[in-house]
């Protein structure tokens, strides 16, 4: 009985509805950009003899040879599964990403909206007309890595702005029955170092947590329970076929025995 798996500890999100009509969450903060972190840049212009908006599109071409690469990007949740990675810009290591005419400009810690506002006052330098130029900076999608009892682990990416921690577990085929979902592990390096934090997926609550929200670069870690390395089963009636097995195992080593 002690060696299956009860089912109160396979249910998600578990008690009362919240009735909190605002909860205040750390993830409503946003979020600012790190190294390795891929952004994607659109820029658009109604004066495009006074700037050549292909040398920014990294597909090359026109604007509509762009659109139809961001079309054809894959949507995969496999990590490197999307083009994003040759067509977006990747912060190197000391904060920068290179733009042509512009060069080098630090983003380091800055948000997306910063970033776009910071582009802007580079290209108003060449327009008398701020309306003649249009920027869009977007994140390319949350980059996350799930590892222990999930269906499918390994590095996955999510297009899209915000993602939960259900999303994540979701998008890698759900926790095995013999994953922990009352002890999910969050490991997350910030800028006073790596950090880890435990959530609780059974728990409704988990919706006014400061991790409901994974952060780009996470690593979240679901360990087992106590039953996979008692290899008893994690069900009432796999645990049942294992015990009959060993008393037939043992009674028919001791009738042979006693034969001999």
């Amino acid at each position: 009985m002690i060696s299956c798996v009860p089912s109160k500890d396979l249910i998600y999100l578990q008690g009362n509805p919240i009735i909190k009509k605002d909860i205040d969450r750390i993830n409503n903060v946003p979020y600012k950009l790190q190294v390795d972190d891929m952004i994607n840049i659109q820029i658009q212009s109604t004066k495009n003899e006074l700037i050549d908006i292909s040398m920014f599109q990294k597909g090359g071409g026109s604007n509509n040879n762009n659109n139809n690469n961001n079309n054809n990007r894959n949507n995969s949740q496999d990590f490197g599964g999307g083009s994003g990675y040759f067509l977006d810009y990747s912060i190197d290591n000391h904060g920068n990403i290179r733009l042509p005419y512009i060069g080098e400009i630090n983003v380091l810690g800055y948000t997306t909206v910063e970033v776009r506002k910071k582009l802007e006052e580079k290209f108003w330098e060449w327009f008398k007309n701020k309306d003649d130029v249009f920027v869009t900076v977007k994140l390319s999608g949350i980059k996350y890595t799930i590892i222990g009892e999930v269906n499918n682990p390994g590095p996955k990416v999510i297009f899209q702005n915000k993602v939960s921690i259900i999303d994540a577990i979701a998008h890698s085929g759900d926790i095995t029955t013999v994953g922990n979902r009352k002890k999910v592990e969050i490991i997350r390096n910030s800028i006073t170092g790596t950090e880890k934090f435990i959530v609780d997926l059974t728990d409704i609550n988990i919706f006014d947590s400061n991790f409901y929200y994974i952060k780009p670069n996470d690593i979240i870690n679901v360990v087992p329970l106590k039953q996979k390395a008692w290899g008893t089963g994690t069900t009432g009636l796999q645990t049942l076929s294992t015990v009959i097995s060993v008393f037939t195992l043992l009674t028919s080593t001791f009738i042979l025995a006693r034969n001999l």
